[in-house]
């Protein structure tokens, strides 16, 4: 590639890259207008250079949700003891920490498929035991308040709802329409609480 072409390519991504976080994080309509799509998965940007490669991740202060079989994966935590799979502070399936008092974006990364996010229940610490068939609410309750019995209600595919971590604790958390299906995790609510590692990439 010339340097002349490599220089347009750099500013395209540039542009692409703002336009990614231009987005109205916090609303109800995150990623809107040209910002390109967050669910968790790398894009190859056309018509530029057959290398040139961009990654999307969710941004600050959000936690993205799919089927681990749409993208983000499952993890064997060996800190939880646990399979944790379908929510995601970077691209793929992870343990999820925040501090107290952050207001997040709940934001549903599938194409298709309605998710919610449910407080399961608080634990105090590993392992992270998951009930088999827990009674999961699918209407929305806890009024913008994450604590125990928050649920998120339904979140439709590409939208997001924000909530208040109002209370310090480790929560197992799960969506009421697929938690048998691998999506149920835990949220570490503490000063310093940091996600922890990703799921693999999924076989291409």
């Amino acid at each position: 590639m010339s340097t002349k072409l490599k220089a347009l390519a750099a500013g395209t991504l540039a542009g692409l890259t703002f336009s990614a976080c231009a987005g109205n994080v916090g609303g109800a309509n995150v990623g809107g207008g040209n910002a390109m799509p967050m669910n968790g998965a790398t894009y190859t940007i056309p018509a530029i250079d057959s290398d040139l490669v961009a990654t999307a991740t969710v941004p600050k202060d959000t936690i993205g949700e799919e089927l681990p079989q749409e993208g983000v994966g499952t993890i064997e935590s060996s800190t939880w003891k646990a399979t944790l799979g379908g929510f995601t502070q970077t691209t793929r399936s992870q343990s999820l920490g925040f501090p107290p008092g952050t207001k997040i974006t709940i934001r549903n990364l599938s194409k298709s498929i309605e998710h919610t996010l449910d407080v399961v229940k608080a634990i105090s610490g590993p392992p992270a035991v998951f009930p088999k068939n827990p009674n999961l609410s699918i209407p929305a309750k806890g009024g913008g308040k994450l604590e125990t019995g928050y649920a998120s209600g339904p979140i439709e595919p590409g939208k997001s709802v924000t909530v208040t971590l109002v209370k310090a604790g480790t929560y197992l958390i799960g969506c009421a329409f697929h938690y048998s299906e691998g999506m149920h995790d835990v949220l570490v609510v503490a000063k310093g609480a940091k996600p922890g590692p990703q799921a693999t990439p999924p076989a291409q």
